[in-house]
């Protein structure tokens, strides 16, 4: 990031400087703003933290992710100075040990990191909960999980082909991120769940794999639980191979389905996880050691007709509520050995 920083001194002249980090690897295939000294200037005014404050050492390579690196590599993504405190605490929640940044970030799995903004913040900032929250349109989401990518390659060191390994990546590795509609939700909303205030904002970090779409019209809770756990079992799985931690993204009206029928989240989620019971036979003979391999201190003797759980307990299943009207719901398969990391944003 050091070498980055001395790229300051550099013209503002956006094909000079789109040419020089092509050629240095520091972007991401996407042009970038040049994070020219009064432009790194304005970004750090949202930060409550002085510049050279190392908020995380970033795996692979173990970089230090200052507040002035990160505030760096917001610039690139297009990111406004009140986006800052929300990658300083994403930042620091990808360092946690359970998030397993290492694994993620030097696996051949296509694993992204997904970016989930909660409270009074994600409404402020305009981080689209509703309406295509995972796709093209919204300037917070685009910009804020490209900064995230950004930092993971530019501080953390992992570049496609060299310390990053993934066999095809996926298109979440440009940009993953959304917020919870908090709203439409019959539910707490996942801060909340996850210990922290209704008025604080957090920020969580997921390593997903990639997004399912589950369209199902049906307004029978039973079905519809059914259904979802039913698209959750796959054997070429590294959930079902280590215990993951699935995440899904209800849409209001299948969250509405569920509450009328008297589902809380605790319920929902014993349903789905002994739903989503998988015999161990679907698993390739290869697949299967893995199982045995991680699993056998937690499942015991595993035969062909063992029923292997998706994840160790129900509440390792996690999903929040967002988009907007329509019948679909999203399923989020993990890397496995990650856990999700929420941190407060201030």
């Amino acid at each position: 990031m050091s070498e980055i920083a001395r790229t300051f001194e550099a013209p503002d002249d956006l094909d000079a400087i789109n040419r020089l980090y092509r050629e240095r690897k520091w972007g991401d295939g996407l042009p970038i703003v040049p994070p020219t000294p009064e432009r790194v200037e304005r970004m750090l005014r949202g930060a409550a933290r002085a510049r050279h404050d190392v908020v995380a050492r970033v795996a692979p390579g173990f970089g230090d992710a200052t507040v002035e690196g990160i505030a760096v590599n917001a610039v690139m993504a297009g990111c406004e100075p009140e986006h800052l405190p929300v990658l300083l605490a994403a930042t620091e929640a990808l360092a946690a040990p359970e998030f397993n940044l290492q694994g993620i970030q030097a696996t051949t799995n296509p694993v992204a990191v997904w970016v989930v903004v909660n409270g009074p913040l994600a409404a402020r900032l305009g981080v689209n909960a509703a309406f295509n929250c995972l796709g093209q349109g919204a300037w917070a989401n685009a910009t804020i999980g490209r900064a995230v990518r950004l930092i993971l390659q530019n501080v953390g060191g992992a570049l496609p082909g060299e310390m990053d390994r993934a066999t095809h990546g996926q298109p979440g590795k440009y940009t993953f991120c959304c917020a919870e509609n908090e709203a439409a939700s019959p539910w707490a909303p996942l801060h909340v769940e996850r210990r922290y205030a209704r008025n604080v904002s957090a920020v969580t970090v997921v390593g997903a794999e990639g997004t399912m779409n589950m369209n199902t019209h049906t307004k029978d809770a039973d079905e519809l639980i059914r259904a979802i756990a039913e698209t959750m079992q796959h054997p070429p799985s590294n959930e079902y191979s280590h215990g993951g931690e699935p995440w899904l993204i209800f849409s209001p009206e299948h969250a509405e389905i569920l509450a009328r029928a008297g589902l809380g989240k605790a319920e929902v989620k014993q349903r789905l996880w002994q739903a989503s019971k998988m015999p161990a036979r679907r698993m390739t003979a290869k697949d299967l050691l893995r199982v045995h391999d991680s699993r056998a201190a937690e499942l015991g003797a595993i035969g062909p007709d063992t029923m292997l759980p998706i994840s160790e307990v129900p509440n390792d299943i996690w999903f929040i509520v967002a988009g907007g009207p329509g019948t679909h719901s999203v399923y989020v398969p993990c890397f496995g050995n990650s856990r999700a990391v929420t941190r407060q944003v201030v």
